[in-house]
């Protein structure tokens, strides 16, 4: 089974042609990172323009890459929850058009679920229940998924998420956007010990809360006139954020007993995180995976993924189906 894949839901425009919920036979991520770069971040007027510009283009070039035409392919999929809603309608007008002409049926994905089922891509040793630490620019979440389709989320940001995090500090170090990257490649050659930044804690909840160590970086870089190197700064900053989200994520592992832990999200591609993450698994006993860092951002591939499994569960919407800026995972929409 063919499908193909729409995402527009910030600023990649992505069509992807997956196979069986699991072979990309193309992957097309047509990105505005420079565009939002002078900006200091993604803005949202503009990358709805974008979309506009380059998704048929980009449709087409999955399809050519795939060796495919609308002929071959068996479904369409678009992720149409959460994100920027005029970067959304983009996507999913252009889904139910496809689905509309060529007479095929029409899955709705939600942003998270696809990012989670990015893991479902590179490996098919997956088993359930197990718990998916989801970060991005805009969500930091712990979700149990006991069975495909299935979750519960037992944690997320009281504030900013921990990629928001991210860019705000390195705007604030200096480095521009977007900040992951930067931060991340600095890092590895700093101390993590050198700036003693706070762990914050949200009461006895799994829940996690950036905002204050942001806003301590932000003090900290403007307070002081003798500065540790760049690398010590985004090294303390990064472990920071790194020990809050490994010892959550691995807190909700024990007290649901599970054996498997997925990573997901562009903050999932940062190789301190996937480090720490993966030491703790192996002293515990429990699997730790991630998707590579190209299927951790924001792609159409892993929409395709997760629509192969809602598809088999029935989970067809009707081309009156809607965009939202904001809806949790696992309401069904259709």
């Amino acid at each position: 089974m063919k499908i193909l894949g729409i995402e527009t839901s910030c600023d990649e425009t992505s069509a992807a042609v997956v196979e069986d919920g699991s072979i990309i036979l193309s992957n097309v991520i047509a990105s505005q990172m420079d565009i939002h770069a002078r900006f200091g971040g993604v803005v949202p007027e503009v990358a709805s323009r974008r979309h506009v510009e380059l998704i048929i283009p980009t449709v087409q070039e999955a399809l050519d890459k795939a060796q495919c035409t609308l002929n071959d392919i068996d479904c369409v999929s678009v992720i149409n929850r959460p994100g920027l809603i005029g970067a959304l309608i983009v996507g999913v007008a252009t889904a139910k058009t496809i689905a509309f002409a060529a007479h095929l049926p029409l899955v709705a994905v939600h942003h998270i679920e696809g990012h989670i089922y990015a893991n479902w891509l590179v490996s098919s040793d997956i088993q359930f229940p197990l718990i998916c630490l989801v970060v991005s620019g805009g969500h930091s979440d712990l979700v149990l998924m006991t069975d495909h389709g299935k979750y519960e989320i037992l944690a997320r940001t009281r504030d900013d998420a921990a990629g928001e995090a991210f860019d705000k500090c390195a705007r604030a170090m200096g480095l521009g956007y977007p900040g992951g990257p930067m931060i991340d490649k600095l890092a590895k050659d700093g101390n993590p010990h050198m700036v003693k930044f706070p762990r914050a804690k949200v009461g006895d909840t799994l829940d996690f809360s950036f905002s204050g160590l942001k806003t301590a970086v932000i003090r900290y870089v403007e307070g002081i006139e003798s500065k540790p190197s760049i690398n010590d700064l985004a090294a303390s900053f990064q472990q920071a954020v790194v020990d809050v989200l490994v010892d959550h994520t691995f807190r909700a592992a024990e007290e649901c007993g599970v054996k498997q832990v997925l990573m997901a999200g562009g903050v999932a591609a940062n190789s301190g995180l996937q480090s720490a993450m993966k030491e703790r698994g192996k002293e515990l006993g429990i699997a730790v995976s991630a998707p590579p860092p190209i299927l951790c951002t924001d792609n159409a591939a892993m929409a395709a993924a997760a629509a192969h499994y809602a598809y088999g569960r029935g989970e067809v919407t009707g081309l009156d189906m809607d965009s939202f800026a904001s809806e949790p995972i696992g309401k069904r929409v259709g």
